[in-house]
């Protein structure tokens, strides 16, 4: 099948002409991430909390809902990303539309998350959480698959799409900022959650999140168009066969799945961990600040570092590094919440280089699956690599709470037994450690997009795309 033909906007093909790249789509493309992780990060730090001590819910059944929901989430994110890609571009494009749309049923449904109505039975609030967050985790499908497709349209240029990864990470991690600093202090009332201050907090993330989506929309421009008069493709079968012999999707969605999980399960246990083991529900502010200037530090240098070294081996290192800070904290149980959270933020900078390169080399996969197959897909790929992730949410949701139950936590009492504060803590650092290993054998190993395998892909495409 002939490659669909790919342009740049211009007074030939579009009403509009559009501008070179440049700081407003990364600005755009910041901000993108920015309201999508308003509530991601709230859900992915605080809702088992919310439900385990303000619900009153088991957490093994938090543990349940969250595996069953993000699962999905998942079928949610690919079949909503193939839904996009039989659809033709618009006059704004073919995936900011969604974001305008779907953005606001998105947030309310956010704030629903975080009712409490006093009373209830145990049923009733059980029956409650999964009726919003399901909805929620449906609705998020459908603005985050547009948002997260969109970068391979704003440029074809490898560097600018890592520039844009880079400004995407630190959306998230502003977003990251303001929750984890913030959040602590709305959130927890005397070191104990809050219902009303949940609501609040909420609230408020909700208007700063559809704030950002707006923007997002605003500023950001889809360049790479396929031609109006070609017919969007719909050939499922070779969209198959394209995505089973694509060895760096397949890896990457191994290393993806991985590190979600490990990043969701830090994310659960680190407010048991700080709010049990060391006593200071509020030192989890300290950890968002830092777990943000370590992202800040690394944003400037991965540009320069990709340019030099390549994605892969950046990305390698970064969390090389994790691991092993990791591995050393749980050899060092004695240590204050200071003094942990000293070292934890060598481990941060880790995984943040890591994250500030993760997203660019979902672009590059989309570009080897045209190169296999002729087909521009970037929904469908992009759906998949998000299926990857959603898959890794729903094993870390369900292995948090299940984890978090295994060692004895007890929502009822006042303090927990010593035992499952060392499980807290193993949790916390052990497990980490070794999940971020096995994601740096197989970065090292066997995903094959190096530098310079990159590099030829991007020249090997252009030519192609020239021969039609």
């Amino acid at each position: 099948m002939a490659l669909a033909k790919k342009q740049e906007f211009s007074p030939n093909n579009s009403a509009v002409t559009a501008r070179p790249f440049g700081f407003k789509d990364k600005l755009g493309y910041l901000f993108g991430d920015f309201g999508n992780d308003f509530f991601f990060i709230l859900v992915a730090a605080f809702l088992m909390v919310y439900y385990t001590d303000v619900y009153g819910l088991n957490p093994a059944f938090v543990g349940t809902l969250f595996l069953i929901a993000r699962l999905w989430d998942a079928v949610a994110d690919v079949s909503w990303g193939r839904f996009i890609d039989t659809r033709k571009p618009g006059k704004n494009g073919k995936f900011r539309p969604w974001i305008f749309r779907m953005s606001f049923p998105l947030v309310i449904t956010g704030v629903l998350m975080f009712v409490h109505i006093p009373g209830m039975s145990t049923g009733f609030y059980e029956a409650y959480a999964f009726v919003t967050y399901i909805l929620w985790g449906t609705l998020y499908s459908t603005v985050n698959i547009p948002y997260g497709s969109m970068a391979s349209v704003i440029t074809s240029d490898p560097v600018e799409r890592t520039s844009l990864s880079s400004f995407r990470a630190l959306g998230g991690t502003l977003a990251g900022l303001i929750i984890n600093v913030v959040g602590p202090m709305i959130l927890f009332v005397n070191n104990k959650a809050d219902a009303n201050h949940f609501l609040v907090g909420a609230i408020i993330f909700a208007v700063l999140s559809i704030a950002c989506y707006m923007a997002c929309y605003k500023l950001s421009v889809e360049r790479i168009v396929m031609d109006k008069t070609d017919k969007p493709n719909v050939n499922m079968g070779q969209t198959i066969k394209g995505l089973v012999k694509n060895k760096p999707l397949i890896w990457i969605l191994v290393a993806s799945l991985t590190f979600m999980i490990c990043f969701m399960l830090i994310g659960t246990v680190n407010v048991y961990l700080f709010k049990d083991y060391f006593g200071n529900a509020k030192a989890l502010s300290m950890v968002g600040l830092i777990q943000s200037i370590a992202v800040f530090i690394g944003m400037p240098l991965v540009k320069p570092l990709v340019a030099k070294f390549g994605k892969k081996e950046i990305a390698s290192a970064g969390i090389l590094l994790s691991a092993v800070v990791y591995g050393a904290l749980y050899l060092l149980p004695n240590l204050t919440a200071t003094q942990f959270i000293g070292v934890l933020s060598i481990a941060m900078f880790g995984y943040g280089i890591f994250n500030l390169v993760v997203w660019a080399f979902v672009t590059d996969v989309i570009d080897y699956h045209e190169y296999l197959t002729g087909l521009r897909e970037d929904g469908t790929v992009y759906s998949i690599y998000s299926f990857s992730r959603k898959v890794g949410q729903a094993i870390a949701g369900g292995l948090g709470g299940y984890a978090i139950a295994s060692v004895g936590y007890n929502q009822t009492l006042k303090a927990q037994a010593q035992s499952t504060l060392d499980g807290i803590h193993t949790l916390g650092t052990l497990v980490p450690a070794i999940v971020m290993v096995v994601i740096f054998l197989i970065l090292v190993f066997l995903y094959p997009l190096n530098k310079n395998k990159t590099k030829q892909l991007a020249i090997d495409l252009a030519e192609k795309r020239k021969s039609k």
